[in-house]
C-alpha cells in the first residue's frame, strides 16, 4: 500500500527526541490505520545505522521488547492512535542542533516504510515544568489526578465538582488532551415535536442543554405550534465536507497547467484520498485561481461523521501523491482557509458545507392566534421589516436565532461546538397564503453534526442521541432533519412573541431579567 512522505513522516512524534539515563528515545504514533509491526530493519541518526542489539521498543510502561526479538516473532499489534517509544543504547548529547533521524520498518498492511525527519535531542526531564503528561498511558486514574493537582496549585483552588463524572476517560482518547474531569451543562427537554421527514418520521421529544433561560420553554411553545398544524417537514437536500489545500507556484501559468493536470488525473487522486477511508468518498475538487496559487476544494461525503479530520487525512494523502508526481510546485499547504473550518462564509452557503437542510410547515391562522396571540400578517410583515436589517448588518442569517437550538442540541448530543460558527447560517422565508395562514420555511445551508465517531459516543452525549434513536450508522440525515425542524420551531416561538410585543414578559417570568 502506497503511503506518500508527507504523509509517513507523521508517524514521528515531534520534538519526541530526547536523552535518558541509558541513551536516547524517540516516539512513533500511528496515525495511518490499525497495523501490525512486523520487522525493524533500521535506525539511522545522522546517517549512521545503530546496531541492532541496541534498540528496544517500549510498547506499554511495562512492556519492552528488544528489536532482535521483534524481528524473530510474528510481529505486534500497532493500533491507530497508539505511541510506541523506541530507546536506543548509545551515547549522544543533548544540544540544539537539529540531527537527523531515520527508521525503517515493515507494517502489516502497508509493507515497507521508510522515512527521515530532522530534529534536535532534549533533556528527558525539560517538560517537567509543563502540564504533567504520560505518553504511553495519559488517561489514568494516576495522572489525571497529578494533573488535578497541578491545577489546583497553580491557580489555589480545588477540583471538586469538575473532577466529578461518570464517563471512562480511556474511552475519550482522541477527544481531549491532558484531560482532569467535565463540564456539567443542564439538560432541558422540548416536545414532542412531529417531524415529516425522509429520516426522522413521527414525534421526538428533543435534548437542549443550555444556561439560557427561557429558551427550552420558547421551543417547546414552538413545537406545540407546529404540531397543531401537522408538524414539520424535512428535508436533506445535500451533502458535502471540504478541505481546501493550496499550491503555490512560479506564476500564474503554472497554477493554470496544474489545475488541468489534477482535473486529468481525478481518478487516482480519488483513489488515494479514498484509500485512507473506508467511508469518505471524494465526489469532486472544485478549484479557483487566483493570482499564481491555484486553489483546490476537495468535496466529501463522510457518511455518519461530521468528517474534518477525515477528509483532512485523505486530502493529505491525496496531495502527497500529487507532490510525489507533480513537478513545478513551489510550495504547499494542506488548509489555505478557502474550506472556512469553522468560520461562516459565503461559499458555505452558496456550495454546502455538511448537510443542507430544509424544514417547513404551513400554520393555520388559528393556532397562531390561539397559542401565540399573534396574527400570521404581524409575523409576516416583521419577517420583511427584519430582513432590511440583516441586510444592512451583512449577517448570514435572514432569521432570529437559529444558532440557540443548534447550539443546545450540539452541546447535548457531543457535537463539535465550534461548528455552531458555520451551521449558524439560515435563510428564513416566509409569506401568507390564500387562506390567510402562514406559510414559513427555514434553509440550513452548512450544519455539520455526526451520529457517529468524534465526541457522540461519550456518556450523555451518546445517550442523549440514543434518546432521539440517533446514536450509530445510518442515522445523520435523520438527525440533520430533526435539527432542521428544532430550529424552525424556535423562529416561530420568537417571531411571534416578538410580534406580539411577548419578548421580554417572558424572560421576565422566565429567565433572569430580575
Amino acid at each position: 500500500m502506497f503511503v506518500p512522505s508527507i504523509l509517513l513522516k507523521q508517524l514521528y512524534t515531534r520534538a519526541s527526541l530526547s536523552k535518558t539515563s541509558t541513551g536516547l528515545s524517540f516516539s512513533l504514533k500511528n496515525r495511518l490505520k490499525d497495523a501490525t509491526i512486523e520487522k525493524l530493519h533500521w535506525v539511522s541518526l545522522d546517517g549512521e545505522k545503530i546496531p541492532e542489539d541496541k534498540i528496544s521498543l517500549q510498547l506499554t510502561h511495562d512492556t519492552f521488547l528488544p528489536a532482535a526479538e521483534l524481528n524473530q516473532s510474528d510481529g505486534r499489534p500497532f493500533a491507530l492512535r497508539q505511541t510506541i517509544t523506541l530507546h536506543l543504547d548509545i551515547e549522544k548529547d543533548a544540544c540544539p542542533e537539529k540531527r537527523k533521524l531515520g527508521i525503517c520498518f515493515s507494517a502489516s498492511p502497508f509493507g515497507k516504510l521508510k522515512f527521515e525527519v530532522e530534529d534536535n535531542i532534549t533533556l528527558a526531564g525539560q517538560r517537567s515544568a509543563h502540564i504533567p503528561r504520560d505518553d504511553l498511558d495519559d488517561y489514568g486514574d494516576s495522572i489525571i489526578k497529578t494533573r488535578q493537582q497541578y491545577f489546583e496549585s497553580a491557580t489555589g483552588n480545588k477540583v471538586n465538582h469538575v473532577g466529578k463524572y461518570s464517563i471512562d476517560p480511556n474511552d475519550l482518547k482522541g477527544n481531549i488532551e491532558h484531560f482532569i474531569g467535565v463540564a456539567q451543562v443542564p439538560i432541558g427537554i422540548a416536545g414532542p415535536l412531529k417531524i415529516n421527514g425522509e429520516h426522522a418520521k413521527g414525534e421526538f421529544v428533543v435534548p437542549l442543554a443550555t444556561t439560557e433561560g427561557t429558551l427550552v420553554a420558547s421551543y417547546n411553545r414552538g413545537m406545540k405550534l407546529l404540531n397543531m398544524s401537522g408538524g414539520v417537514t424535512a428535508t436533506v437536500v445535500d451533502d458535502a465536507m471540504q478541505r481546501a489545500p493550496v499550491f503555490i507556484f512560479e506564476n500564474a501559468r503554472g497554477a493554470r497547467d496544474f489545475v488541468k493536470w489534477v482535473q486529468e488525473n481525478i481518478e487516482k487522486i480519488r483513489e488515494e484520498a479514498e484509500a485512507t477511508s473506508s467511508i469518505a468518498k471524494l465526489t469532486y475538487i472544485d478549484h479557483f485561481l487566483s493570482n499564481k496559487f491555484a486553489f483546490l476544494r476537495f468535496n466529501y461525503r463522510t457518511g455518519d461523521a461530521a468528517g474534518q479530520n477525515m477528509v483532512g487525512r485523505a486530502t493529505f494523502a491525496a496531495c502527497g501523491w500529487i507532490l510525489d508526481h507533480y513537478e513545478g510546485i513551489e510550495n504547499f499547504y494542506l488548509e489555505s482557509n478557502f474550506a472556512t473550518d469553522k468560520k461562516a462564509s459565503q461559499i458555505n452557503i452558496m456550495r454546502t458545507r455538511g448537510k443542507r437542510v430544509t424544514a417547513e410547515a404551513t400554520i393555520k391562522r388559528e393556532h397562531l392566534l390561539e397559542v401565540m396571540r399573534v396574527d400570521p400578517k404581524q409575523i409576516d410583515y416583521h419577517g420583511r421589516v427584519a430582513g432590511v436589517g440583516s441586510f444592512l448588518s451583512g449577517v448570514n442569517n435572514t432569521g432570529l436565532h437559529s444558532p440557540n437550538g443548534i447550539t443546545a442540541m450540539f452541546i447535548a448530543t457531543g457535537q463539535d461546538v465550534a461548528n455552531v460558527s458555520e451551521s449558524s447560517a439560515a435563510i428564513m422565508y416566509s409569506e401568507l397564503t390564500e387562506e390567510g395562514d402562514l406559510y414559513v420555511s427555514i434553509t440550513i445551508p452548512s450544519l455539520i453534526v455526526a451520529t457517529y465517531g468524534g465526541g457522540t459516543g461519550i456518556g450523555t452525549q451518546r445517550e442523549c442521541l440514543e434518546l432521539l434513536d440517533c446514536y450509530g450508522r445510518d442515522r445523520v440525515y435523520k438527525f440533520a432533519e430533526i435539527i432542521a425542524s428544532v430550529v424552525l420551531a424556535g423562529e416561530i416561538s420568537l417571531a411571534s412573541a416578538i410580534s406580539s410585543s411577548d419578548w421580554v414578559s417572558s424572560h421576565e417570568q422566565y429567565g433572569r431579567n430580575r
